[in-house]
């Protein structure tokens, strides 16, 4: 514990002059406080720097901002360079975002707020709205359905403070992507880039005027490769297109139509195999790269199992979905305006993937786990040609299920507001509702025996007494199996007032009626299996999962949320403020379908600190989050039953922290930025394994107490020539990946940098190097058992390694 005080006593300086990278203004793309986000260049002061998320839809100065907010602009989402749309997230403080799942399937974790993966408590929006209402489905959360590319202008993340009143409610994070719009004169940009493990990118976007106040903007990206951690074929393939049309109504206001279609794909990442050694001290299991190895390959990418089913791991994890929406602000008369902001979303979100859910163990344990007490190794053998293994009972192997979980998505969401303001007073009253379904189709288990090696080949085993364990590698057929129609609807209304009492103070407070109501029809496995094919003694289909008899779930409750906040401006450029709120987090689909009714309920008190002015910007915030009535369900699973089985976990936890980012520019050119977070969170009252094992006291899962990042950056001008350098150096605490407690993931530093160089005023080529020391830290460890994984080899998920990328671009 001394030893990390030490290392944030010696960031917090930096921190206190400074805020991410990620969070400096960048006075070229920024919105002034009259414009909306533009191609075009603007002047904007540090202290004019607006954002929209977290209010009732106007704006606000950050600055004026009575809550925790970063925005990020699209020169730092550059710098960032993000393996992900999640992976961004790891610039905002108090936030844990881990993006080693690849593209999609991230797990993101907000202030203390227990959940056991994820996004539980994530909102994406775009211009407002949220992208899909639910935050999170199983093996669905927001940022599965949006990617960054160069037609996003900024993204703005505010944590709890007002979020409980607005769009859907969310009291953890929200998170806006604020789209680049025409203006009077045409722009455009190209970009190409190419990755030292074969990824090829294109980025391009045009913007321009259709008429005296109207504006286009279309653009996108097309991207493929087989991805860092290679499984011998093309794992990551898809795009983007995004276009909107922008009018203003001069200085009544605007109106913003825009429709974006996703189709994009990429490996679901999971966990390899790791060697945990004395003291906890880990490192690689033989023969497998930490930071590129890869459990699939040739042999796993197109398998048909016991149940006749064909998956190609090439499918992968991902989105094919269109969403359309529109935005609009009109002053109906002096001091009234009205919004409407407006999305629909339809498409598909398929899971495909390589699940393991054993550690490497030798085929001779195999054999008992597989067939019982006493069971031996009669033969092993490669499925695919190669004979018989020759260490037979020696060979260390492990099991993977070949899971496949199919979505078909709608959303239609619409937030109507009107807004009075007189004099000191603006008033807010607003209507929000949201009808979204899924229809799922689930086959988990699919187990197949490998052989514990990167890119690992099929093995058929044979037992003693004349036993077959498997059938073209498969150990088992379909375990959990779901086929289910959910429809959920969201009704709420909310009012705001805000009061400016002086010139510096200003108060203010809101309240959310909110009913959540939900229908569905679900079939989930039978309470008996069946076996296929009859034979005893074929092991691998003895135990097949059939659907039992649909069910109904019906459920409707409202709840109220609340805050109430104070925000005092020193000067214009110095501020504090304190703020109280009450949200609320309604069941979705998976915790009804296991009986889970809970409403999980957030108190949070925070307060904070505001410097804005050209050498520095500083945000300070503390905060104490009190929860209630969260629930979570896991799948799980055991050495002699690797079929996954849904767990629940229920309870309250409790949150105290401190977070802090800022920049310091103490000369044109240069920028000193640093944030950190200091986090301590525990359960209380909070039961797992099906209300087996209290947790109370233990710290949350997979969120460290401490975390911080410092980036230098230096621009200048070299005859001509224009380089910037920068670099990030990442610190991530130590954690536990459950709620027991039992499994450790160490601390762990990342190092990032780039350099980038204008050639001209239009041409710009860079490079830049994630995880340059080719760092091992672990971001996950098994999620699908309950307790310890003792030393030796085990099942966890690391960083991905090192990696360079190189682009090349050009502007008009």
């Amino acid at each position: 514990m001394f030893r990390h005080a030490m290392l944030m006593v010696g960031v917090a300086p930096l921190a206190l002059i400074a805020a991410t990278a990620q969070a400096q203004i960048v006075p070229s793309s920024e919105p002034t406080a009259t414009t909306p986000a533009t191609d075009q260049a603007t002047a904007a002061e540090p202290d004019q720097e607006i954002i929209v998320v977290g209010t009732a839809g106007g704006g606000t100065r950050r600055q004026d901002a009575a809550f925790a907010v970063t925005t990020i602009s699209n020169e730092a989402i550059a710098r960032a360079a993000p393996n992900s749309t999640a992976d961004l997230l790891r610039t905002v403080p108090g936030i844990s975002a881990e993006s080693s799942g690849g593209q999609n399937g991230a797990n993101i974790f907000v202030r203390g707020y227990p959940s056991g993966g994820d996004a539980q408590f994530v909102t994406f929006q775009v211009a407002g709205v949220p992208v899909f209402p639910p935050s999170t489905l199983s093996f669905l959360e927001n940022s599965q359905l949006i990617r960054l590319d160069e037609t996003v202008q900024r993204v703005e993340a505010v944590r709890g403070g007002t979020g409980s009143l607005f769009s859907n409610g969310q009291p953890g994070l929200t998170v806006n992507v604020v789209q680049r719009t025409g203006g009077k004169d045409f722009h455009g940009l190209a970009k190409v880039s190419y990755t030292d493990f074969d990824e090829i990118r294109g980025d391009a976007w045009v913007s321009g005027p259709l008429g005296e106040d109207t504006g286009f903007m279309v653009g996108g990206y097309y991207a493929q490769g087989n991805g860092l951690r290679d499984p011998q074929f093309r794992a990551e393939k898809g795009g983007q297109v995004t276009a909107n049309i922008h009018h203003d109504f001069g200085n009544k206001g605007s109106v913003e139509v825009y429709a974006r279609y996703l189709n994009d794909r990429g490996q679901w990442l999971l966990p390899i195999p790791i060697v945990v050694g004395a003291g906890g001290k880990i490192s690689e299991y033989p023969g497998f790269d930490h930071g590129s190895g890869a459990l699939a390959g040739r042999e796993t990418r197109i398998t048909t199992n016991v149940a006749g089913q064909r998956v190609d791991l090439a499918d992968g994890r991902g989105a094919k979905v269109i969403n359309t929406g529109l935005s609009f602000d009109y002053e109906l008369a002096d001091g009234l305006r009205f919004r409407e902001r407006m999305s629909y979303l339809g498409g598909r979100a398929d899971t495909t993937g390589l699940v393991p859910s054993d550690a490497p163990i030798s085929a001779a344990q195999m054999a008992i786990n597989l067939g019982g007490a006493g069971s031996t190794v009669n033969r092993l053998s490669y499925v695919n040609g190669g004979g018989t293994v020759t260490t037979g009972a020696g060979t260390q192997v492990l099991r993977a299920g070949i899971w496949t979980v199919d979505k078909k998505l709608t959303s239609y969401v619409a937030d109507t507001a009107m807004e009075w303001s007189t004099g000191s007073n603006k008033l807010t009253g607003g209507f929000y509702y949201a009808n979204y379904t899924t229809r799922d189709t689930w086959a988990l288990g699919n187990q197949v025996l490998l052989a514990a090696e990167p890119n690992a080949r099929l093995l058929n085993l044979t037992l003693d007494g004349g036993r077959t364990a498997t059938q073209n590698g498969f150990t088992s057929g379909p375990g959990f199996i779901v086929n289910a129609y959910y429809e959920g609807s969201d009704y709420a209304a909310y009012g705001v007032d805000e009061f400016q009492i002086t010139p510096e103070l200003r108060v203010d407070g809101g309240v959310r009626w909110q009913q959540h109501v939900v229908d569905g029809t679900i079939r989930t496995p039978a309470a008996a299996t069946v076996n296929l094919d009859g034979n005893a003694l074929t092991l691998y289909d003895n135990a097949v999962s059939v659907f039992g008899s649909p069910r109904q779930v019906n459920y409707n409750k409202s709840e109220w949320s609340w805050t109430a906040g104070v925000n005092y401006d020193f000067t214009r450029q110095i501020g504090a403020f304190a703020r109280y709120s009450r949200g609320n987090s309604f069941p979705q689909f998976d915790n009804l379908r296991e009986g889970l009714t809970n409403v999980s309920q957030v108190d949070t008190y925070e307060g904070g600190v505001k410097v804005s002015t050209s050498l520095l910007n500083l945000y300070a915030t503390v905060f104490h989050n009190k929860f209630g009535g969260l629930a979570t369900v896991n799948l799980v699973s055991t050495p002699t039953n690797p079929t996954p089985t849904p767990v629940t976990a229920v309870g309250g936890a409790k949150a105290t922290g401190v977070e802090m980012e800022g920049v310091l520019r103490p000369f044109r050119g240069f920028s000193l930025t640093a944030a950190g977070t200091y986090l301590d969170a525990t359960y209380r009252g909070f039961f797992t394994g099906n209300g087996a094992i209290n947790n109370t006291g233990n710290r949350v899962q997979r969120q460290p107490r401490w975390t911080w990042r410092v980036t230098p950056a230096l621009d200048v001008d070299v005859g001509g020539f224009k380089p910037s350098l920068f670099a990030t150096l990442q610190y991530t605490g130590d954690r536990f990946s459950d709620p027991e407690n039992q499994q450790v993931l160490p601390n762990f530093y990342q190092l990032d940098a780039g350099v980038s160089v204008d050639i001209s005023d239009r041409l710009r080529l860079a490079v830049t190097g994630n995880n340059l020391t080719d760092e091992l830290g672990l971001t996950e460890g098994n999620p699908r058992i309950i307790g310890g994984q003792g030393t030796g080899a085990i099942l966890a998920r690391p960083i991905l390694g090192r990696s360079f990328r190189f682009s090349a671009s050009a502007k008009f």
